[in-house]
């Protein structure tokens, strides 16, 4: 299969969460960088799309597309006829192309003068965008190892920069391997950020972290990324073979708007602990980010929402046992098995009921002016109702409930009858959230960040996230947690703080601080 086509059906992805949603059908466009993980979410209007597996049972389809820059494995594949009825069902499925928005920041070459000029690029959803920062660098193209798919430890480079030298921003070519090892590649090579030339004439795209990259690439890879366009990637090479020093500006300071003293986030998650490493990477930020997040809730500095995905069974499949054991309310609210197996472990509704709750214990929570407390909730349940420990039940939630002092009655008048066949007004309200509006686009990854209504890329990390937040406020009227040594940085302490400075043209590479 090609980029944009739904795949033959194959068991799906074991630690995929929610592939698909609510509204009119879906399309699976070329243009965004789509992979085996469980951070794709189709846009929010899609419905449950249904093929059938080797055995003849109705089953999502597999969410691949792209996986990080590389075509899917081969194996296992065959070829597969789908009945009309269901081939009439895919075919609708692509009439609709879902509004993803790429967020992207500024790239200003300063030299050589032919290339003098800004050019856009594409934010990495992996490393840590310097949000309301700027970096200098000189763009450094490899001799060997152009895609970045090997340590170039084996090919004897390094890109570590010379003492007063400016930052090295390695310039890779996309495919053969994922995005996550050509950023890990680069940074274990000592680049200080990695720009990845498309391999085609498109749009950009998104480069998202595939989950089967592993742990370290998605923990340890801390150096910005971005994509450029094919045609600016040759300018940027056909400069280095004439013996141009190439010196570029990355610039962040707009990626994010800024507009008043208060910032508002949305947090897209799930429930689901058993999807591999982007739900440990999920519960580590929660457990890391919450004593900050509800420090800045309670001051008033943000108004935080968190959000939840589901799509619905087409109403032609709402009877099978299929949808009846991953989906609610009469097949409006479904999300996958967590095991991808309907024959054991929890089923998908199970899921469903459970961001149900979490969405309500939020509302309650709100209504009676304490939000931060859906924090602690979330944070709780993760470590007394585990999957893996066959806790993952209301009567466990309720357990948590209760030992926050909450008022129980109200979370579960919230969450209502799951049985009825009638519409949830709050789940019908989270669907009709996931579709984009103004410049945010739809949210299609999971986890998802949005600040100030554009979404943030870049890695689920405590620092990284503050620094967007940080770079959301407008400025003088920030929190004194921005201005920390965490967030900023003090060029004031021994040689600048570890940022590179030209002290005759007063010349960073970093948006420094001047603390006095």
């Amino acid at each position: 299969p090609t980029p944009g086509q739904i795949h033959p059906p194959l068991p799906l992805n074991p630690r995929s969460p929610f592939p698909l949603r609510r509204h009119p059908p879906l399309s699976l466009p070329r243009d965004r960088s789509v992979h085996r993980s469980c951070s794709y979410v189709p846009p929010s209007v899609r419905p449950l799309q249904l093929v059938l597996d080797r055995r003849g049972e109705i089953r999502p389809p597999s969410e691949v597309i792209e996986m990080g820059g590389r075509s899917p494995p081969s194996a296992g594949w065959r070829r597969w006829t789908p009945p009309p009825l269901l081939l009439l069902l895919l075919v609708s499925v692509l009439a609709v192309e879902g509004r993803f928005v790429v967020e992207k920041n500024s790239l200003r070459v300063t030299s050589p003068a032919a290339l003098r000029g800004v050019y856009e690029c594409a934010i990495g959803n992996f490393g840590m965008p310097q949000y309301g920062g700027t970096m200098h660098g000189v763009v450094v193209y490899p001799k060997a190892n152009t895609k970045a798919c090997k340590p170039f430890a084996d090919f004897g480079l390094s890109f570590n920069p010379k003492a007063g030298g400016l930052p090295v921003f390695l310039l890779v070519d996309r495919g053969d391997c994922y995005f996550t090892t050509k950023g890990w590649n680069a940074q274990t090579a000592g680049a200080a950020a990695v720009l990845v030339a498309d391999d085609r004439a498109e749009p950009l795209i998104t480069m998202d972290t595939p989950e089967s990259s592993g742990k370290e690439h998605l923990e340890n890879i801390t150096v910005p990324s971005a994509l450029v366009s094919k045609r600016f990637g040759d300018d940027l090479k056909g400069a280095l073979e004439n013996g141009d020093m190439v010196n570029v500006l990355l610039d962040w300071r707009e990626s994010l708007p800024h507009p008043d003293e208060r910032v508002e986030y949305e947090f897209w998650t799930n429930s689901n602990d058993e999807c591999g490493a982007k739900c440990d990477m999920q519960m580590s930020f929660v457990r890391d980010f919450r004593g900050v997040a509800q420090v800045l809730e309670q001051r008033g500095y943000t108004q935080f929402a968190p959000h939840y995905i589901t799509w619905y069974c087409p109403e032609a499949f709402v009877l099978s046992a299929q949808c009846r054991s991953q989906c609610i309310n009469h097949g409006r609210y479904c999300a996958p098995d967590p095991e991808q197996d309907f024959t054991t472990g929890y089923d998908g509704k199970d899921v469903v009921v459970q961001n149900l709750i979490q969405i309500c214990l939020f509302k309650v929570a709100n209504e009676s002016r304490k939000p931060w407390l859906w924090w602690d909730y979330v944070h709780d349940f993760a470590i007394r109702c585990p999957m893996k420990e066959k806790k993952y039940t209301t009567d466990c939630a309720h357990g948590v409930i209760k030992s926050l002092g909450m008022d129980i009655d109200k979370i579960t008048q919230c969450v209502g009858d799951p049985d009825a066949d009638e519409d949830n007004p709050v789940l019908k309200a989270e669907q009709d959230a996931q579709i984009g509006h103004g410049a945010r686009g739809d949210v299609t990854i999971l986890p998802t960040f949005v600040v100030n209504n554009r979404q943030y890329r870049g890695k689920l990390d405590k620092r990284a996230v503050l620094r967007a937040i940080c770079s959301g406020f407008e400025e003088t009227t920030e929190p004194d947690i921005c201005l920390t040594q965490d967030i900023q940085t003090n060029q004031c302490l021994e040689n600048n703080g570890g940022c590179w400075l030209d002290k005759n043209t007063n010349f960073t590479a970093c948006k420094v601080v001047n603390f006095t």
